[in-house]
């Protein structure tokens, strides 16, 4: 028969573990099927009324014909069917590209591409929120102002609507707040004239960084062209410079690009640590027939491979030792040592 020895680290991982289970099996959970509210989540409702410049009244996002110079307005139709009063907040924001392939076209901190020539937050205005009264239903009033000069391709952004206050719904579950955040984002294409646009890739850097707090090498490319790129595949080796052993590589498909805009593509050193060197990154996009290859030298400094091993949660930090518990240790020891040796000159006496 075996003797299974749990240490105290052991006891207290299964007592941390139960009371994580405890945490989420005595908090409380919200009644989703007893809400009763028609608007959902958002706490409203919007509706679309599309203009005769509208491309195609079947999609569910603005497209529209426009003019060098024109001026429009468009309405949104917004209503409250709850019995509180509900605050809007309206964004606009310019369609961008994450590091996945996807395009964002409501609220981010992702930079402007410096291919962009007309910003679509220029170009589109709207009152920063709008106020519904319990039952009311109001025009969201949008302005857009296009640019003078004529302009082939397009120009892309969404509008977002959000309640305002979702800041403050916050739920303390043993210490952790979870804030939901709901919103709805309507997309805006904004075009002049039918011309076909070629998508262009322009290659700007390769650069060591960190992807959700995890060493990782950033392929950054823009799409310098006013159209979207579809069906983009993007793959991706990293060798030492002068060697061939391929050291990290990714490879992934179905992505897209928002027009004049950059992704910062992240490939992933698989929980490694960083050493400092001279690399090389050969890189292929394809989108269709197109292609773009590149390959490019980049170096990792001792400071930033310090840094980022530093921040790197995946990686277990090589420790010295503990002078201060080894101290506790030794005069833990000869105090025991010094009660024994009191014991037994008790005894003797």
């Amino acid at each position: 028969m075996k003797t299974h020895i749990v240490s105290t680290k052991q006891w207290m991982s299964i007592l941390l573990s139960f009371m994580v289970v405890g945490v989420f099996f005595l908090k409380p959970v919200p009644n989703y099927a007893a809400d009763k509210n028609p608007a959902g989540a958002t706490g409203f409702t919007y509706n679309i009324t599309f203009p005769d410049n509208q491309v195609d009244k079947e999609l569910g996002y603005y497209q529209l014909k426009m003019t060098p110079g024109q001026h429009q307005k468009l309405a949104i139709a917004l209503s409250n069917p709850s019995n509180e009063k509900v605050t809007i907040e309206v964004k606009v924001n310019g369609a961008k590209t994450n590091q996945n392939g996807v395009i964002e076209y409501g609220e981010s901190t992702i930079k402007n591409d410096p291919s962009l020539k007309f910003d679509f937050t220029d170009l589109v205005k709207a009152p920063e929120s709008v106020e519904l009264a319990p039952g009311e239903t109001k025009n969201l009033e949008l302005t857009v102002a296009m640019p003078e000069t004529g302009y082939d391709g397009v120009i892309a952004g969404g509008i977002q609507l959000m309640r305002a206050g979702q800041t403050d719904a916050t739920t303390d579950g043993g210490g952790s707040k979870i804030i939901n955040q709901y919103a709805y984002v309507i997309g805006m294409v904004l075009q002049e004239t039918e011309t076909e646009i070629v998508p262009d890739l322009s290659l700007n850097n390769v650069k060591a960084g960190q992807s959700n707090y995890r060493n990782a090498i950033f392929i950054n490319f823009s799409n310098v062209t006013a159209t979207y790129l579809n069906d983009m595949t993007v793959e991706v080796q990293i060798t030492e410079k002068g060697k061939g052993t391929v050291l990290y590589e990714r490879k992934q498909t179905a992505m897209r690009m928002a027009p004049n805009s950059f992704i910062d593509f992240p490939v992933s050193m698989n929980g490694e640590r960083m050493v400092p060197g001279d690399y090389e990154a050969d890189i292929l996009v394809t989108s269709g027939e197109k292609k773009w290859a590149w390959k490019e030298d980049f170096k990792i400094k001792d400071e930033d491979a310090n840094k980022f091993n530093e921040r790197d949660v995946g990686l277990v930090q090589e420790k010295g030792l503990d002078w201060k518990l080894i101290l506790l240790i030794v005069v833990a020891f000869l105090f025991f040592i010094i009660l024994v040796f009191l014991f037994l000159r008790f005894l003797r006496k």
